[in-house]
């Protein structure tokens, strides 16, 4: 069963966009993955097909209306469940959300799919999350983006690179970035020697106890210097491990 991407946006010309091409678009032409579009102006009620208004209490920008973004996703929400996947996430990508992690791109990537509503102007009427609960508010972290879309397509690109076939090594998608609460260890290639500078003798060894002691290393030194937040969370997460092996030993001591 292929990962089914289901897209809500103004701009459905925006997909697959980038991810028609390299390892994603070969997964597309492949069927390892599915990518439909929704025009969110198609569920507007009037002439003009008006899918936004002015804020309440006022202020600058215009914010998309909770009637046309509800008729929206109840619409693709119905058909998913007449065609027996009723269970598929919804995120709804804004800088008000959750920051997505690479924990949850994971959990993305083993279900069926996901469907992605792309905000616009300032954003979304606050009682489209009210009234539809189940939506995901979900971000990149603390930048703010034209519209959702490009933030869409990040999100896509983490879950298909994880789809099985589509990465060319297992390994590639568990010796990275965040996948044990790390940064990833620096990366090195030939030529040996460029502008006076050498490729760290361990890495060429032959030892792999060492190169992986080196790597992990490397790893913790970076997180801890570039990224104390996760530092804390690796090192917290260590300790409550290594406390707990500690009293399973002493347990089975006594």
């Amino acid at each position: 069963m292929s990962f089914a991407a289901t897209i809500l946006t103004l701009y459905p010309e925006m997909f697959p966009g980038p991810l028609g091409i390299s390892l994603a678009g070969k997964a597309l032409e492949r069927g390892d993955w599915t990518c439909e579009t929704v025009q969110i102006r198609d569920f507007a009620t009037d002439k003009h097909r008006t899918v936004d208004d002015t804020p309440a209490g006022g202020g600058a920008g215009m914010v998309l209306k909770a009637d046309i973004l509800g008729a929206a996703v109840d619409h693709v929400v119905n058909a998913q469940s007449a065609g027996g996947t009723a269970s598929i996430p919804i995120l709804a990508m804004t800088p008000r959300g959750k920051p997505i992690t690479q924990e949850r791109i994971r959990e993305l990537a083993a279900g069926p799919g996901v469907t992605i509503l792309c905000g616009r102007f300032e954003g979304f009427d606050e009682r489209l999350f009210e009234a539809r609960p189940q939506i995901e508010q979900v971000s990149l972290g603390d930048v703010v983006l034209s519209g959702g879309e490009t933030a869409a397509i990040a999100i896509l690109d983490a879950c298909i690179r994880l789809l099985p076939g589509v990465m060319g090594a297992a390994s590639s998608g568990t010796e990275e970035s965040f996948e044990e609460g790390l940064l990833e260890y620096p990366q090195y290639t030939r030529p040996f020697e460029w502008e006076g500078r050498t490729i760290p003798e361990v890495l060429r060894s032959g030892d792999h106890a060492k190169i992986a002691a080196w790597r992990k290393a490397r790893s913790e030194d970076d997180t801890r210097l570039r990224r104390p937040d996760l530092w804390e969370r690796y090192s917290d997460a260590r300790d409550q491990s290594a406390s707990g092996a500690r009293r399973k030993k002493k347990d089975m001591d006594q």
